[in-house]
C-alpha cells in the first residue's frame, strides 16, 4: 500500500474528503518526526513505538575496490511494532 491507496482507505472508513485526509496523515507523520527529531518516543497503544537509536561509527568497505572507508555515527528512526499488531500480522 502506498500513500495515496492509505490516504484513500482513510477517507473512505472516516467519511471525509481525500483531502483531509491528506492533511491527517501528513500532520501525523510531521507530529511523529518533530518528535522524534527532539529525541522523544511516540506509542501508540496496540500498534507500536517509534523512537530514535543511534548508530556508532563504523568501517565499512567500498564495493568497488574494497577500500576500507569510515561510516560516520548518526541517529536513525526505529519503529516496534505492538502485541496487537504483531497478532494480526
Amino acid at each position: 500500500m502506498n500513500k495515496a491507496e492509505l490516504i484513500s482507505k482513510i477517507s473512505e472508513d472516516a467519511g471525509i474528503t481525500k483531502t483531509q485526509a491528506n492533511d491527517t496523515l501528513d500532520s501525523f507523520v510531521e507530529a511523529v518526526a518533530k518528535t522524534l527529531k527532539g529525541g522523544g518516543k511516540v506509542t501508540l497503544v496496540g500498534f507500536g513505538t517509534f523512537s530514535v537509536s543511534k548508530r556508532a561509527a563504523r568501517n565499512g568497505r567500498n564495493p568497488q575496490t574494497g577500500a576500507v572507508i569510515k561510516i560516520k555515527a548518526k541517529k536513525v528512526a526505529k519503529f516496534k511494532a505492538g502485541k496487537e499488531l504483531s497478532a494480526k500480522v
